[in-house]
């Protein structure tokens, strides 16, 4: 009778614990929401691809994690960080969302990560690249997955400078980010050996660029740095293709270029263009699964940002499966703990910093004669270790 009690009591606790495991599900339903630009100028690179991408990585894990249905729902920041909060806010507080993704842009990023720590929920952005998410600004509930300004700036640069690219002229968006690039970037040029000859900084959506191609082309320098995002970056491409800078023994290296611009401006235009990414559709194998599957639901292949949703979403999903629970502080600790190896990220680690680390790619974009099929654009010219290109924690985030 004692043995039967025993046996019974064994099993009210197991059931207990279990019982408890699933009530560790906040809300019962794990909701995620990709907070993007949906319609404006970041929504090719970043908008529905990478809704998709979210609702891909919550299919693929199943729709479930400790038997809770998981769910993902969608704003639209346009671009303005007085939107984003509000949105971020709203969702925190009164639609039960556990974790937010997304979220292109410096300003709003760092707006929204403001209402995440001030609500004690997580934030992984993958579109913003101000190297202060992780520094000044760091928090425990908010997370930096694919890139910062510093690695772009600095990975390039560096490898550049290694095969002869020893002196620099920058063409630099005249705001914060534009400076950020172009500072990272010329201190890793002359720490490295080579020299910057000069700078000129067109306004943000400027319409005419010829006057600061003209300067890059006279300055001779052997690299033209493209220290902008979009649209400035691209139309300054296009001008000095049109220049002929090129063709006149100057290369161009971009500190900030997306597949989606390739795609747009055209082999012609962009051949010979040198970057970093931290993603490559046709790297191999297992990027290329990924991609082809993603491109039949979007048909165009995906950026390093929409990629890296689907890597953070999974990784996110595991944590919360390996914890037992959606507490974002024992999530976050659970997502630390974890190597981050996938289609996405190579030699992968969240940091103390949660600035998550991993192996970059230099490419050059290939010229019309070299591809040979669709989105066949760049030539993969070295690996730039994580370490490397992103640096040590900044001694201003206290998480470090």
């Amino acid at each position: 009778m004692q043995l039967i009690w025993l046996r019974r009591a064994a099993w009210v606790a197991a059931a207990l614990v279990t019982t408890a495991a699933h009530a560790e599900i906040s809300d019962n339903v794990v909701k995620i929401g990709v907070l993007s630009d949906m319609n404006g100028p970041a929504s090719t690179p970043t908008g529905q691809g990478s809704v998709t991408a979210a609702q891909m990585a919550v299919d693929d894990f199943g729709g479930r994690v400790l038997d809770k249905p998981i769910s993902v729902i969608v704003g639209d920041h346009q671009l303005k960080p007085d939107i984003g909060a509000a949105i971020a806010r709203r969702w925190y507080d009164t639609e039960q969302v556990d974790l937010i993704v997304d979220v292109p842009v410096s300003a709003v990023g760092l707006a929204v990560q403001t209402i995440a720590t001030e609500k004690k929920k997580l934030f992984i952005t993958q579109s913003t690249g101000a190297a202060d998410f992780h520094g000044k600004f760091c928090s425990p509930y908010a997370m930096q997955w694919v890139f910062d300004t510093r690695a772009l700036a600095t990975g390039t640069a560096k490898e550049v400078v290694k095969r002869g690219g020893d002196s620099w002229f920058f063409i630099t968006d005249d705001y914060a980010f534009g400076h950020s690039l172009e500072r990272d970037a010329a201190s890793v040029v002359t720490a490295n050996g080579g020299k910057v000859v000069g700078s000129v900084r067109p306004p943000f959506a400027t319409p005419d660029l010829s006057s600061f191609i003209l300067q890059a082309q006279a300055s001779k320098a052997k690299i033209i740095g493209i220290a902008a995002g979009p649209p400035n970056n691209m139309n300054e491409i296009k001008t000095a293709s049109e220049f002929g800078l090129l063709k006149g023994g100057q290369q161009m290296a971009a500190l900030l270029a997306l597949i989606t611009d390739i795609h747009s401006l055209g082999l012609p235009a962009a051949q010979g263009l040198l970057l970093t990414t931290s993603f490559y559709w046709d790297m191999d194998d297992k990027t290329r699964e990924w991609s082809k599957r993603y491109f039949a639901k979007m048909n165009r292949m995906p950026t390093m940002w929409q990629a890296g949703v689907y890597s953070a979403v999974t990784h996110y999903l595991n944590a919360i499966k390996a914890a037992g629970s959606d507490d974002p502080l024992a999530v976050a600790a659970k997502m630390r703990e974890t190597p981050v190896e996938d289609f996405f990220a190579r030699n992968g680690r969240l940091r103390a910093d949660n600035l998550m680390v991993h192996d970059l790619v230099l490419a050059q974009v290939k010229s019309p004669e070299e591809s040979k099929y669709p989105w066949d654009y760049y030539k993969i010219l070295a690996t730039i270790k994580g370490e490397d290109a992103f640096g040590p924690p900044d001694p201003a985030c206290p998480m470090k």
